[in-house]
């Protein structure tokens, strides 16, 4: 975190922590989340385009 001629004012959402193999990384925010999640596609059948159970 870089702050410039202000005070450093962080949020939970701010990624925290070192790069590489300094710190903890950025575990504390949804960029660090996101490493631990897949995406999946789920397709459910039996429904027709109105709605209506096929």
């Amino acid at each position: 975190m870089v702050a410039i001629n202000e005070g450093i004012l962080s949020t939970e959402v701010a990624p925290f922590g070192g790069v590489k193999q300094s710190g903890y990384g950025r575990e504390g925010s949804s960029h660090g989340l996101n490493e631990y999640l897949d995406i999946k596609y789920l397709l459910m059948g039996g429904l027709a385009a109105n709605g209506e159970p096929v």
